[in-house]
């Protein structure tokens, strides 16, 4: 029951981070509302000019491997810095956002947990 769980949620969390991804390429949905202080630094952000698609080729990439089950492991580890990014965000810039960026960070890392035997030869 707990593998089947753990497909679902990872199935849908990969499917989140493959249309984020996408949409920083495509822009088909529109941004959310944020505040003062996180619309500056998303305004930099854009004007970087590689960053944002940088960000998107990874949760594609990471969201990818995430639902499949040989390679979600790596696809955890991929999506990891993007997951504590979008949670320190809200947590500086945006509280109103921080509950969904929190069940992230905790299905990102219950998968980084429950593959933790794959990690074994990165850490030795």
């Amino acid at each position: 029951m707990k593998q089947k769980i753990l497909f679902v949620v990872s199935l849908l969390f990969g499917l989140m981070m493959i249309n984020s991804g996408l949409n920083s390429f495509f822009s088909y949905m529109p941004m959310p509302e944020v505040s003062e202080a996180g619309g500056q630094l998303m305004y930099a952000f854009a004007n970087s000019k590689w960053l944002f698609p940088l960000i998107g080729i990874a949760e594609i990439i990471g969201g990818a491997l995430f639902i499949s089950n040989k390679l979600q492991a790596l696809g955890a580890i991929i999506i990891l810095p993007v997951t504590v990014g979008i949670l320190l965000f809200h947590l500086v810039n945006d509280p109103a956002g921080i509950l969904i960026s929190v069940v992230l960070f905790a299905i990102n890392l219950w998968v980084i947990i429950e593959n933790r035997e794959k990690y074994n030869l990165l850490i030795k």
